[in-house]
């Protein structure tokens, strides 16, 4: 099964990155679902589910499964770059009601009896309070499970954005799809996503020929946006329905290493030249991260971090970009030669 969408060229200027902590929590919540299918996550899991056995998440599992269909209101698009769980869920809660139930009740029909259930008809009896409660279950699913890992999570999203963003750069639309997910590509103005058949076709998607997939007239200068996700894996989740903004909500690079305990060892050599503390950040900084992952990753104040990325930077073995309100750092090719005994 494939969908396509082809995009106008008001469409291709208005392609972004956004990062989405609503997103992860509900990546969570499919994750403690099924454990059997996320081995990268072991580490977490085996926290979380003491902590989660004290939250009920019935309602979430029932609205929104593993694979099918969830309501479209659960998923606001990110306005920003870096989205505020706070804000996301604002939206959430400014759902109108009579919409809220149309789309609970088409995630219900999903699930055999589901709106049978007493937990069903509550849902659509009132679909104010339901939304009200699912917002509330997010907010508590980000507080006990998400929070307290945050700037690990959002070091491995902003280092995802900063190398698929340079390959957009580079070499345009199609660059940046051939190596974003197996089950993306570009070609003639049109993104193309395959995978599993979905329980039902998508509202203003027509069908193609023999019924192999479904194509969207166009993006309607709304743009594309791109959301990495480290718990939506392995599939690229394509949310195409009007009248929503076009995303893709794809699995960011550097999942295997996100749960690391620690990050590469400095060499003895490094640490005479350079000291513990910068050797040991120029040696983990693999990725481009921000000054605050990096505190957090080697446990040091913001102000040392600072400090250190400022001698590192100035002396050629780091660069920094920005993107939106942050900052990440890089390593150069002479900092890279140096981290791994290339100058050593």
């Amino acid at each position: 099964m494939s969908f396509r969408m082809r995009f106008a060229a008001e469409d291709l200027l208005r392609c972004r990155f956004a990062i989405s902590p609503l997103r992860e929590a509900q990546g969570a919540v499919r994750t403690l679902s099924r454990p059997d299918r996320h081995g990268y996550h072991l580490p977490w899991l085996r926290q979380a589910r003491t902590i989660a056995a004290g939250l009920d998440l019935g309602p979430l599992r029932l609205l929104v499964p593993e694979t099918g269909y969830g309501p479209d209101f659960l998923h606001p698009v990110p306005e920003v770059p870096l989205a505020a769980l706070e804000d996301e869920l604002a939206a959430v809660r400014a759902t109108d009601p009579d919409e809220a139930r149309r789309q609970i009740a088409a995630a219900l029909a999903r699930t055999p009896d589901a709106e049978r259930s007493r937990r069903g008809r509550a849902m659509l009896a009132d679909p104010a309070g339901t939304v009200r409660q699912l917002a509330g279950l997010y907010e508590h699913v980000w507080s006990a499970l998400l929070a307290p890992h945050w700037p690990r999570l959002r070091a491995v999203l902003e280092a995802d954005v900063a190398y698929h963003a340079r390959r957009l750069a580079d070499g345009g639309m199609q660059r940046l799809f051939t190596g974003l997910h197996p089950q993306l590509s570009w070609a003639d103005g049109a993104l193309t996503t395959s995978g599993p058949a979905p329980p039902q076709e998508p509202a203003g998607l027509s069908g193609s020929a023999g019924g192999a997939g479904w194509e969207e007239g166009g993006g309607g200068g709304r743009g594309l946006v791109l959301v990495p996700s480290v718990f939506f894996w392995p599939e690229a989740g394509s949310p195409f329905d009007p009248p929503w903004q076009p995303t893709v909500v794809y699995p960011a690079r550097g999942i295997g290493g996100l749960w690391a305990e620690s990050g590469p060892t400095a060499s003895a050599a490094l640490v005479r030249l350079l000291g513990p503390n910068r050797a040991a950040i120029l040696s983990a900084l693999d990725a481009p991260t921000t000054t605050t992952a990096l505190a957090h990753r080697h446990a040091m104040a913001m102000s040392s971090v600072s400090a250190h990325l400022a001698v590192l930077r100035d002396a050629g073995l780091l660069a920094s970009r920005r993107y939106g309100h942050q900052v990440l750092y890089e390593r150069t090719p002479l900092g890279i030669a140096v981290a791994t005994g290339g100058l050593v």
